[in-house]
C-alpha cells in the first residue's frame, strides 16, 4: 500500500495541560498532525491518550496550551462553532463504535449527512456507498445488536468518513475486536483515509494497530516522550 507523502501541519497542539479533578491527564503535550497522514498515539493506560484526542477534537478544552486547526484556535472557539466543525471537518470513532441502537446500519451512516441538510435519498445513497467501501454491503437493514463486532465497528468507521472529513479521530477503534475483525477494520480505515486524503489520529495501545500508521508518537504521564518518524510500509 502506497503511503501519502507528508503534508503540511493540519492540526497543531502545543503545551497542552489538562487536569481531571486533582489528577493531571496532560502535562504539556505537543504534536503536529499532517495533512493526509495516519498518526498513531501510543502509551499505557492512563498516559493521557484519550484526553489528548478529546482536546484535539474540541470535545474538551485544555486548561492551558493551544490547539490550532487550519489557522483557528479550537480552544478559543465557541461551542456552536466546534459542533459545526465536528459535523463537517471532523469524524470521531470510539472503541465501541457508539452506533445508535434503534437505527439500522444504513441510517446510522446516513445520520451525519441528514444533520448537515442532505436529502434522505442522497444521504442513503452515500451511506450505501460507504458501507460498501468498508465491506458491510448487504447489512444495511441490520441494527447494531444484530451485527458482529467487526461489522458494527466498520459501520462506525463508515459513519465517521461519510461526510468527507479532513480529520478522523479514532480512539482505540480495535480495542473491542478480535484479531481478524481488527485487521479488517484497520485495513479499511487506512486504505480509505489515504485514498481520500483524510488525516487520521489513531489512539491505540496495540502494536499491530499502530503498525498501520505512517508515524507514531508515544505518551507517558501526559507528555510526548518519543516519536518514530519512520514511515513503515504495511501491506494488507
Amino acid at each position: 500500500m502506497n503511503k501519502a507523502a507528508p503534508g503540511e501541519p493540519l492540526l497543531v497542539a502545543r503545551d497542552l495541560v489538562k487536569t481531571h479533578g486533582r489528577t493531571p491527564a496532560l502535562r504539556g503535550a505537543s504534536l503536529d498532525l499532517l495533512t493526509g497522514e495516519v498518526l498513531a498515539v501510543t502509551g499505557a493506560s492512563g498516559s493521557g491518550k484519550s484526553t489528548l484526542l478529546h482536546c484535539l477534537a474540541g470535545i474538551v478544552r485544555p486548561d492551558r496550551g493551544s490547539v490550532t486547526y487550519r489557522g483557528q484556535r479550537l480552544d478559543q472557539l465557541p461551542e456552536k462553532r466546534l459542533s459545526m466543525l465536528r459535523r463537517t471537518d471532523f469524524g470521531v470513532v470510539f472503541q465501541f463504535g457508539q452506533l445508535i441502537p434503534e437505527l439500522t446500519a444504513l441510517d446510522n451512516v446516513a445520520l451525519p449527512l441528514l444533520l448537515a441538510g442532505a436529502s434522505r435519498s442522497r444521504a442513503h445513497e452515500r451511506a450505501g456507498e460507504w458501507l460498501e467501501r468498508f465491506g458491510v454491503r448487504g447489512q444495511e437493514g441490520l441494527r447494531p445488536g444484530e451485527m458482529s463486532g467487526g461489522q458494527a465497528q466498520r459501520t462506525a468507521l463508515a459513519r465517521a468518513l461519510v461526510t468527507g472529513p479532513k480529520v478522523v479521530f479514532a480512539d482505540e477503534p480495535t480495542g473491542a475486536l478480535d484479531s481478524l475483525a481488527a485487521e479488517q477494520a484497520m485495513t479499511a480505515l487506512a486504505h480509505t483515509a489515504r485514498e481520500s486524503g483524510t488525516a487520521v489520529l489513531l489512539i491505540t495501545h496495540d502494536a499491530q494497530t499502530a503498525a498501520y500508521a505512517d508515524r507514531e508518537v508515544s505518551l507517558r504521564d501526559g507528555t510526548v516522550v518519543a516519536e518514530d518518524a519512520t514511515v513503515v510500509e504495511v501491506t494488507r
